[in-house]
């Protein structure tokens, strides 16, 4: 889950890092107030789950706080990657003599969190990473220990040279990393990291990514969740329980089982077809679910077939059969339907399909390569 900016600082802030000021605006009168609270020029910076804000003119200086109100109701409306902004953060303007970056990332190569940190701050640190890998240092922390004094040291000396800012870059990282950890996050950035005239340093944009998974544990951090910069789809399988993820493709797949469905998005890709999304209805036997899952799948105006590969084991295929007969009933489909069905009760699942004049293979193989050619072929007026 993707949280704002605002949101991000909100947190890290709570967490002992040093970020900089600023408040939530969701009107022009409102960012004028700030500003005037403020006592001093300000930042106002859309608001929306996409990079490339400032490029997109989502970021403007104020000097006063009648130019906070202009800015605010120039950039509140505007549509930033297909994200309309509805609030800006009106933060203190920062006089910036160098920046830095500083990030944490989940990653499953290492198996750990890894720690990167670059003194070429304010830039795309992927860039960074492939053109001068010399000015990017990582390192995977152990689970087990955390990240330890001596090792933020290191990492804050290739950052700084002079003591007093990699005192503060120490304390800085294990408190970033302490935050991530408590978060259940998959990324943290700080970028930039700012030294201010004065030496002494503060984030001025901060970035955080939590684990779904994790949102259980965190119902403070999952009421942060912004729905409208969601995809609509992707919001209905959540609320339905649905493992649900979209694609670009043409071939929309219903699976029960992750390995299941990553299998049959392979299959799809083998045979020159490519899949509209990644749906997991699990191994519940609910009916309802499978309505759900059609529902959404019909509703991406890109797929030309559905596919559905459910193989029986928790999972009862004349329930899936039933749920497949009722979502038909309710939205009949303007696309072709290939059914691949085998395991628990799926004598009876094809007789509830054939009453209702469908029918269901059993072999995923063949099933696959159907659905594929149906999404190839043209589309008939």
């Amino acid at each position: 889950m993707n949280l704002h900016e605002y949101q991000a600082k909100d947190l890290l802030r709570a967490a002992g890092l040093p970020m900089q000021p600023g408040e939530v605006a969701r009107s022009a009168d409102e960012a004028e107030a700030i500003a005037q609270r403020a006592g001093g020029p300000v930042v106002v910076k859309a608001q929306v789950h996409a990079g490339g804000r400032g490029k997109a003119g989502g970021v403007k200086l104020a000097a006063t706080p009648a130019d906070a109100r202009v800015a605010a109701a120039t950039i509140l409306g505007m549509v930033i990657k297909g994200l309309t902004v509805d609030r800006v953060l009106v933060a203190d303007a920062t006089e910036i003599a160098e920046e830095a970056y500083v990030g944490i990332i989940m990653d499953r190569a290492a198996k750990s969190a890894v720690v990167m940190v670059s003194a070429a701050g304010g830039m795309d640190i992927e860039t960074v990473a492939a053109t001068t890998p010399e000015r990017v240092r990582r390192l995977a922390v152990d689970p087990r220990y955390g990240l330890l004094p001596y090792e933020a040291a290191d990492l804050a000396w290739f950052l700084y040279p002079d003591a007093p800012r990699a005192r503060a870059a120490t304390t800085i990282l294990r408190r970033l990393y302490d935050a991530f950890v408590a978060c259940d996050a998959s990324l943290v950035e700080l970028n930039p990291l700012v030294t201010r005239p004065d030496r002494s340093l503060v984030a001025v944009d901060a970035k955080m990514v939590i684990d779904e998974n994790a949102l259980e544990r965190h119902p403070e951090i999952a009421a942060l969740r912004d729905e409208r910069a969601e995809d609509p789809s992707e919001t209905a399988a959540r609320r339905a329980n649905l493992t649900f993820v979209k694609l670009d493709g043409t071939v929309g797949c219903v699976v029960n089982g992750a390995g299941l469905a990553m299998a049959t998005m392979d299959l799809v890709k083998f045979y020159g077809g490519e899949p509209a999304n990644f749906l997991d209805i699990g191994g519940s036997s609910n009916p309802e679910k499978v309505v759900q899952a059609l529902r959404i799948i019909t509703s991406d105006p890109r797929v030309r077939v559905i596919l559905f590969n459910i193989f029986g084991g928790i999972t009862r295929t004349d329930d899936v059969a039933t749920g497949i007969v009722q979502a038909l009933r309710a939205h009949p489909l303007t696309v072709p339907l290939v059914i691949r069905l085998t395991g628990t009760n799926d004598v009876a699942a094809v007789a509830i399909l054939a009453a209702h004049g469908l029918s269901a293979m059993t072999e995923m193989d063949a099933a696959v390569r159907q659905a594929v050619a149906l999404a190839a072929a043209p589309v008939v007026a």
